[in-house]
């Protein structure tokens, strides 16, 4: 018997995936000149893990705050919801996973294999509420892909301090400048999670993949990355 997924993951699988940094990397000093100027950020998603999944994202940014942002994906587990965020790592490649996370060698990157490569989330791309990385994984309150098509668009989401973000000093804490100015400058990977391994039409603990690293209350089929592409 197939367990049901919950929908909502508590603060303890957020703690992992905020929390996660690969060492204390340099500081970049930033730029002030032009940042009350707003910024248009883009990029091209392209399908992890096999999903099949592609689409846009373009992002305004100005001072700490993402005025706009849209985000257009096909080809996503039709009729689920899926989860999204803006990744950033101070200490990380700020790019996307390729096989070479994959450190179990199961042939597939789950979301902490993946942190080294994309950062952990500053900011969750829900469609109403909090959005900061608290909320990283509050699945009913993010967009459902129809038919395997979603169209998201929100405005003004608000940068917050972050701790896990790979800065030198307690816990690893990004301001929220220091991370508006990195993901200004090119460093933003946006993530969209979940994908139907199996082909069943839901997401479930059926195996090989099981449960999510992140919680033992939802499969892995709802957390591991199926899109990415660089905000530039």
């Amino acid at each position: 018997m197939k367990r049901k997924s919950k929908l909502v993951l508590g603060g303890a699988a957020a703690a992992v995936l905020t929390a996660v940094s690969m060492g204390a990397g340099p500081v970049l000093a930033q730029n002030d000149k032009g940042m009350d100027k707003p910024v248009t950020l883009t990029a091209v998603l392209t399908e992890l893990n096999g999903s099949g999944a592609s689409g846009t994202a373009t992002a305004v940014v100005k001072n700490q705050k993402i005025e706009h942002i849209e985000v257009h994906a096909t080809g996503l587990t039709p009729d689920a919801p899926h989860a999204q965020h803006i990744h950033y790592g101070n200490d990380a490649l700020n790019e996307c996973p390729t096989l070479a996370q994959d450190a179990n060698k199961d042939g597939r990157i789950n979301t902490v294999e993946g942190v080294p490569a994309y950062g952990p989330v500053v900011v969750s791309l829900n469609t109403t509420g909090d959005t900061t990385p608290a909320s990283f994984l509050d699945v009913a309150r993010f967009p459902v892909a129809h038919d395997g098509v979603f169209n998201y668009s929100r405005d003004n989401i608000e940068f917050t301090d972050v701790a896990g973000t790979g800065y030198p000093g307690a816990g690893g804490l990004g301001t929220a400048k220091q991370i508006a100015d990195s993901i200004r400058d090119g460093e933003g990977v946006l993530v969209i999670h979940g994908l139907d391994y199996d082909g069943n039409g839901t997401y479930n603990f059926s195996d090989p993949e099981g449960g999510s690293e992140l919680s033992d209350d939802l499969p892995a089929e709802a957390t591991d990355p199926a899109v990415c592409g660089v905000l530039r």
